[in-house]
């Protein structure tokens, strides 16, 4: 899809779960404002750091976490919204978690970015929601996880 689209809903989602609820409120919202919602997971890449003189191993490493990055997206999109998830643009960026999330944001001019929250244990309690919430274009919603 194209990078330009009309007041998007975008909706940070961390990998290993988390983010079940703030996706269901991002989905609604998308709905109630005649949005598209994008769904947008970071990752590291730190795992394709190799030695010196293996260029192409850092390349296939970094490939492989994104396609795990994808997997995991995709699971806890269709584990939130069921049958609904493919009406969801899903996007995976190599870097950091909150200037993936604003970037995004700016890019697809959103109106709204929905962060989870769910204690201490969290990727976006912290540094990320706090860079999302100084940097962002537009209204930020964060979600405390349901129990």
């Amino acid at each position: 899809m194209s990078d330009v689209q009309t007041e998007s809903v975008v909706v940070g989602v961390e990998n290993g779960g988390g983010s079940r609820t703030a996706i269901k409120v991002a989905a609604q919202e998308a709905r109630f404002r005649h949005a598209p919602l994008i769904a947008v997971m970071a990752y590291s890449g730190d795992r394709a750091m190799a030695p010196a003189g293996r260029p192409a191993a850092c390349s296939r490493m970094t490939g492989d976490e994104r396609l795990v990055a994808e997997s995991a997206l995709r699971d806890a999109v269709i584990d939130a919204l069921g049958e609904d998830a493919d009406q969801v643009e899903l996007r995976t960026a190599l870097g950091l978690a909150g200037r993936n999330l604003v970037d995004t944001a700016r890019r697809v001019n959103a109106q709204l970015i929905v962060l989870a929250s769910r204690g201490s244990t969290s990727m976006l309690i912290g540094t990320v929601s706090q860079y999302v919430l100084r940097k962002a274009p537009c209204q930020v919603l964060v979600v405390p996880e349901a129990g």
